[in-house]
């Protein structure tokens, strides 16, 4: 009996990167609706005393709360793939618009660049041959510097020659 083979995994390093959101759509949905009954009902209260321009203020507030919401959640749909190979090291930028962005290094000449200790302001950079890429930007300081040494491992194991 002949068992299926595995098939290796092409990839050396293979890590994706996305913004993290941490409230689920469903929690969105439930905050919606307690942001919209606590406004209508003060809205109502409003109305109730003649002051009935108020209530649309209320509106305005629960639509500006929704729309800032939205828009949050369109910028937690970029995507960003790192994928080293035996011959490169490919980064895949997807945006929140939908458009593709490849870049492509050869690991050998690769450098990474990050702060140690991680600061809010510290960048993870990819550099070679005088150009340079900044990667995770939506990531906190301390998730860059763990995608740094990953990568700075995998990039030396890839260095380091097998001796059979």
């Amino acid at each position: 009996m002949d068992l299926p083979k595995k098939k290796p995994d092409p990839f050396l390093f293979d890590v994706v990167l996305r913004p993290h959101r941490s409230l689920s759509p469903l929690g969105f949905l439930i905050l919606m609706l307690i942001i919209s009954s606590i406004c209508f009902t003060a809205g109502l209260f409003f109305l109730l005393q003649g002051a009935w321009p108020v209530m649309g203020f209320f509106g305005l507030d629960v639509l500006a709360i929704y729309i800032a919401f939205r828009l949050n959640y369109r910028t937690g749909r970029a995507i960003e793939t790192l994928q080293l190979s035996d011959s490169e090291l490919l980064i895949t930028r997807i945006n929140p618009s939908g458009t593709k962005h490849r870049w492509a290094f050869h690991p050998y000449w690769l450098q990474v660049h990050m702060d140690n200790p991680p600061e809010p302001s510290s960048k993870l950079t990819l550099s070679s041959h005088g150009q340079s890429l900044t990667i995770g930007s939506f990531l906190t300081p301390d998730e860059r510097a763990e995608v740094a040494t990953a990568l700075r491992k995998a990039l030396a194991s890839w260095r380091t020659p097998v001796n059979i």
